[in-house]
């Protein structure tokens, strides 16, 4: 069945390597496999990433600075595995450089993403919109989920873009639905996860369960970032989580449907009959 506009389109903006398998691989795939068009945007290369094997170690930022160039293979292994086709770069691969942790000396670096004009960033993106023309746009909230300024850049560029997709020009496009990535506290305490939302903000539950091979396959081929042992996985801090199957979301802007109060289960849930 065709929606607003044609087949199902779905645009997810992540800020590095990894945080599309991490947040969202069972949505991807899941999407992917149903026939939707999904489009992953990464608005870095996670050049400070912080290696786990001993054995690349060598790629850091601070010694043959090649992290970034191997995290765009790792990257590709990652959407065949969750059968995603189309992925983008903003601005094309290594256009704004990845941040590291709030607070670091590396945020006032001007290349970085968390130095980029939003507004510069924002009409990078808006074009890829208008050629997509999603009707659904995935990222951040406004506090990045867990505070990375990449994550909040993110959303911030994402919110714009937007609207500057829709204010006209060639190909303007309005994307119906605007999520943000997001853990509820009841599953965040029960998996011993350190980053959550309350509860009652989000809207939106992905049954991702009969791709959760695909999320894991996908996580593993991040290897400078990502352990995976069976059904968990760790960053490098060391703290293992589950790969979760169910993965969640809050509407930032659009109609949720059936109603408010309402889990959803579909991120294009309400946009059928448009």
């Amino acid at each position: 069945m065709e929606r607003r506009g044609g087949p199902r389109r779905l645009l997810l903006v992540h800020a590095h390597p990894d945080d599309e398998s991490i947040g969202t691989g069972a949505t991807i795939a899941r999407y992917a496999a149903e026939g939707a068009h999904v489009t992953l945007v990464t608005c870095t290369l996670g050049e400070l990433g912080e290696i786990i094997p001993p054995e690349l170690a060598h790629l850091a930022a601070d010694r043959e600075n090649r992290l970034g160039a191997y995290r765009i293979t790792e990257l590709a292994a990652a959407c065949a595995a969750l059968g995603l086709i189309d992925q983008r770069f903003l601005g094309g691969p290594g256009r704004w450089r990845d941040s590291g942790m709030m607070g670091r000396q590396s945020n006032d670096d001007p290349g970085c993403f968390w130095q980029a004009d939003v507004a510069q960033a924002a009409a990078e993106l808006a074009r890829i919109i208008r050629d997509v023309r999603p009707q659904v746009l995935v990222s951040y909230d406004e506090h990045g989920f867990y505070g990375h300024p990449d994550h909040i850049q993110a959303h911030r560029v994402a919110d714009a873009a937007i609207r500057r997709a829709a204010d006209g020009g060639q190909g303007p496009w309005q994307v119906a639905k605007f999520y943000a990535t997001a853990v509820p506290r009841s599953v965040a305490e029960a998996a011993d996860l350190p980053y959550f939302v309350p509860d009652e903000q989000v809207t939106t539950e992905v049954d991702g369960r009969a791709y959760l091979a695909a999320k894991t396959a996908a996580l593993r081929a991040h290897a400078t970032q990502i352990a995976v042992d069976g059904d968990r996985f760790a960053l490098s801090d060391g703290r293992w989580q589950p790969v979760l199957s169910h993965e969640f979301y809050t509407l930032l802007a659009g109609v949720s449907a059936p109603g408010p109060g309402t889990m959803e289960h579909d991120l294009f849930a309400g946009l059928d009959a448009q």
